[in-house]
């Protein structure tokens, strides 16, 4: 089963996913929510927003069917257990090992375990591990509801955060000068990010750049201006300051500094 891209429900080689956009929807919200009841309520929210038909109940009844007769091709001798109805609702039970969602967020707990431990080359295998389980921006290719979309902000806000641990991880065991392109379209892409250009910045002090550094600094904080009123934070500023002393700790990767 599979979120971090386009929506993905196979058994072997077979795609066993729903070809009609309700069906699809319906279990891309369930997967969202994998392992807990949805309300049908909420269901119908998703599906309809507010402007549910007169029969919508047992519409939604009938995608429920369609989408068990799926999920029975998946996972014959459990197929009963998988999707559940409950308390007025639908829970789709879903084992770690299936779901990419559930293996993204393993990977990034393992991650961060390993630079917690100081085991930063671990930690950045990890992080890479769990970036690479992202096929595109999460559930593509369906058309999603109310209820959705908060999820799918979520989840690209946490690839966002595991993205930065990776950089952060590649940093700490030196691998600066590779980082710098990737960095430097990062930067253009997010113009008012901090850590992001924190990164950068220290990623082109080690590499020699020491003034292009600056300039990212510079180009930052009219960033910030411009689109936020706001200036640049103090860690931020510390930062611009010990790259312009070259200040000698900022060579050391087991001293990275960290904006958030």
């Amino acid at each position: 089963m599979g979120v971090l891209g386009s929506l993905v429900l196979v058994s072997g080689r077979v795609d066993l996913t729903p070809s009609a956009p309700k069906p699809r929807q319906l279990l891309a919200f369930l997967m969202l929510n994998a392992n807990r009841m949805v309300r049908a309520s909420d269901c119908i929210k998703e599906l309809w927003d507010s402007h549910p038909p007169k029969s919508s109940m047992s519409t939604l009844q009938t995608y429920v069917l369609h989408i068990r007769q799926a999920l029975r091709c998946t996972a014959a001798e459990v197929h009963s257990r998988t999707l559940v109805t409950q308390n007025h609702g639908y829970q789709l039970n879903v084992a770690p090992h299936s779901f990419d969602r559930f293996r993204f967020t393993y990977m990034d707990r393992l991650g961060q375990e390993a630079a917690a431990a100081g085991r930063f080359q671990q930690a950045s295998d990890r992080f890479s591990e769990a970036l690479a389980l992202w096929r595109g921006p999460a559930l593509q290719d369906v058309r999603t509801g109310p209820l959705s979309r908060t999820h799918l902000v979520e989840l690209e806000e946490t690839r966002k955060c595991v993205l930065e641990r990776r950089i952060e991880a590649d940093l700490r065991v030196g691998r600066h000068r590779e980082l710098l392109d990737e960095l430097a379209a990062l930067a253009v892409q997010h113009p008012t990010h901090e850590n992001i250009h924190a990164q950068y910045m220290l990623a082109l002090h080690r590499s020699g750049y020491r003034p292009r550094a600056v300039t990212v600094h510079h180009a930052l904080s009219s960033a910030l201006r411009d689109t936020l009123g706001i200036e640049p934070t103090p860690r931020m500023q510390d930062l611009y300051e010990a790259i312009k002393s070259g200040a000698p700790e900022l060579d050391v990767p087991a001293l990275t500094p960290r904006t958030v």
